[in-house]
């Protein structure tokens, strides 16, 4: 048989198109009747905003490579404008989907719930009497409707923000005929109003601000007519553009492009169904749009905004049942942690785990006598986070605190600029990285003085150090003193804050670096084995797999006779189970009650296997354009636990699993015959309480 030719734009899966696949999978759940109520609006609401950030960055990437006419394809072949118009066919589609969730499947369910999100037909006298008292106490105050003349043009309308196009007759106290205007809907009110019990007699009556402002809409126009008013929602390119090689203050520079943010190019217009056709062109015409970049939605253009519905009804029979995470037994005793460690590694499985050895690890450092200093990486820490109060404590107790605040992790820069600020004025060192990487890497250094020496102590993580999120995203954690690991984590801080080459480590892998080229050689060294006749196995989950030197490599192992096992959350551009190229690979994608995101690479290696954890995916930029951290997971029980709970256990998944097929479409597994099995909620079963 001849040798496949590997460049073959057929083998590859464009990006935004898998990317697509991945918020259908999303999608699916919300329409998944064995989950509960309220969890399948949150996934509605999820997908949503999954929608508005593709458009935001990757439908904003795209538009500007066809405005300057690039004809640059990736591995697909596939030019910006047909990629665009493919992203518009499948787009459209899937939000068309998602309304027809939300009205057929969702709104009736919740309103078998007794959970009604009130329609203006639906408002009895005493509910419209209370809303029009609300309207005029709460929201008319904070309206400032815009009339569009020679003396008011157009405004400037910010990314994302829900607003009204009304359509008038009459004239007003100057005699002006003004035939529109745009009136925003106030950032600062909620967007679901909760309706008190004994005014609409049920405990969980809902109204959209929306509606409440459609309703009352003639009141911003006295002595005209509002006969039409109209909701839209624009989404603008919200990448930001920093130059690398001209940038003398990266924080003041971002300060300086995050407002730009709201007013960028406009990439996607939302209107409600109900829009004349001349008012949608109106709008189109004013944002620079085309025919195929509006969306006439049924039902609110802010789908995400009924997350709140989600937060509001307190009902804990629909949904997911809460569960204490597993406090590991050799940390049940109040112990020193640096004691623990002495004897071993701790592995920590996020969310099944408790995050709080995390947080007691910097916090036991920061009250410490003995400690002398604490390094840290920062990419996202939510608000009011824990370990961020205990490095300004360290900080403010004298202790030498450095922290690498990355403040271009994207949508969060601006809160990163304000904690940089925080942890400066506490007396913390902090830097931003290395300008044109981003600092992705997730590391905790701590140094203690014991007796006549130092010991260092580490974390390391595949994801943030973020409290909420380790409780909804699933992740690996290794806590050690192992001294050539810490000896490895010490020079990626001095890389990170001091300038000098890059030294040889001994055990982590790291990009820019080692990383990408030592996964081509595991790869390489399982086909080589397979070659000679030697059972050959290669494991791998992850959020992303992009990278094509790597989908090349992955392509000759299986043809070589490798069995490729690849979990992969959510994009995926190898193409498994194409005949003579990658009939060995198999590809699925988990998703469920929690966002899966440990990143962990299993290579069988002859017998010697090696298991590593990553805060890195497969793509370019996480291989070449980020500092990243892949640590070896050595100790026995702890690459048992991942080979059996973190790999293996996946794999036998056949509830929440989405096999890839080779022509990109993903076919949700079936238990049949066999036993059904839930992966997340096993692990829930195995650890938790």
């Amino acid at each position: 048989m001849d040798t496949p030719n590997l460049t073959n734009p057929e083998f590859y899966i464009n990006r935004e198109l898998s990317l697509l696949e991945f918020n259908r999978r999303v999608i699916a759940q919300a329409e998944d009747e064995s989950l509960p109520l309220l969890e399948r609006l949150k996934f509605l609401c999820i997908a949503s905003t999954n929608l508005d950030e593709f458009f935001e960055i990757r439908v904003a990437g795209v538009k500007q490579q066809v405005k300057y006419g690039s004809v640059q394809t990736g591995p697909d072949n596939l030019s910006p404008v047909e990629t665009l118009k493919q992203i518009g066919r499948i787009a459209h589609e899937l939000v068309e989907n998602q309304y027809a969730v939300l009205n057929e499947a969702i709104t009736p369910k919740l309103e078998q719930e007794k959970i009604h999100l009130l329609r203006r037909a639906q408002w009895k006298p005493a509910v419209a009497r209370w809303l029009k008292r609300y309207f005029n106490g709460n929201v008319l105050p904070v309206l400032s409707p815009i009339g569009l003349d020679p003396a008011h043009p157009f405004p400037r309308v910010l990314n994302k923000n829900l607003y009204f196009i009304v359509s008038l007759e009459g004239k007003d106290a100057f005699g002006r005929e003004t035939r529109l205007s745009i009136v925003q809907a106030p950032r600062s009110l909620p967007r679901v109003v909760h309706l008190p019990q004994d005014v609409s007699n049920g405990k969980w009556n809902f109204v959209l601000l929306s509606s409440i402002i459609h309703a009352h809409v003639d009141n911003l126009f006295p002595g005209m007519t509002a006969t039409g008013c109209y909701q839209f929602k624009v989404t603008r390119n919200s990448e930001l553009f920093v130059d690398d090689e001209e940038v003398d203050d990266l924080l003041i520079a971002l300060e300086g492009e995050l407002p730009s943010r709201r007013f960028n190019d406009a990439v996607r217009l939302e209107v409600a169904e109900n829009c004349p056709t001349e008012l949608s062109a109106f709008l189109l015409r004013q944002f620079g749009l085309e025919e195929g970049d509006l969306y006439k939605v049924n039902g609110p253009v802010n789908l995400n905004r009924l997350m709140a519905i989600c937060d509001l009804v307190d009902r804990p029979e629909l949904t997911f049942p809460g569960f204490t995470p597993e406090l590991p037994p050799r940390l049940q005793k109040n112990v020193s942690i640096f004691d623990v460690l002495k004897n071993g590694d701790i592995l920590l499985h996020h969310p099944f785990q408790s995050f709080a050895p995390v947080i007691d690890f910097v916090r036991q450092a920061a009250s410490d006598p003995s400690v002398l200093s604490i390094k840290q990486t920062l990419y996202r820490t939510g608000d009011d986070s824990a370990l961020v109060e205990a490095l300004k404590e360290a900080a403010r107790q004298g202790k030498e605190v450095m922290v690498v605040v990355e403040l271009r992790a994207r949508f969060d820069e601006e809160a990163n600029i304000e904690l940089a600020n925080e942890l400066q004025e506490a007396g913390a060192h902090v830097v931003y990285g290395v300008v044109g990487f981003k600092t992705h890497a997730k590391m905790v250094m701590i140094v203690r003085r014991e007796g006549r020496s130092l010991r260092r102590y580490v974390h390391l993580g595949t994801g943030n150090y973020h409290a909420r999120t380790a409780r909804l995203y699933t992740d690996y954690g290794l806590l050690t003193c192992d001294k050539a690991v810490a000896e490895d984590v010490n020079m990626l801080f001095l890389q990170l804050t001091g300038l000098g080459r890059a030294s040889k480590l001994k055990k982590l892998l790291q990009s820019p670096f080692t990383l990408h080229k030592s996964l081509l050689g595991f790869i390489e060294q399982e086909s080589a084995n397979a070659r000679a006749g030697r059972e050959a196995r290669i494991i791998a989950k992850m959020n992303a797999l992009v990278d094509p030197e790597i989908i090349r490599a992955l392509y000759h192992a299986s043809m070589a006779g490798v069995r490729v096992d690849l979990i992969v959350r959510g994009i995926c551009c190898l193409r498994p189970g194409v005949t003579g190229l990658s009939e060995n690979i198999q590809v699925r994608s988990i998703v469920g009650r929690f966002l899966e995101h440990t990143r962990v690479y299993y290579f069988l290696d002859g017998g010697n296997e090696q298991v590593m954890c990553s805060s890195a995916d497969w793509m370019p930029r996480n291989l070449h354009h980020r500092v990243e951290a892949c640590f070896p997971i050595e100790e026995k029980r702890p690459k048992d636990q991942i080979i059996k709970f973190g790999l293996l256990n996946y794999l036998s998944d056949n509830t929440q699993a989405w096999l890839l097929q080779s022509d990109g479409s993903y076919k949700r597994a079936r238990p049949g015959h066999q036993k059904p099995r839930n992966t997340q909620q096993q692990l829930l079963e195995n650890y938790c309480r």
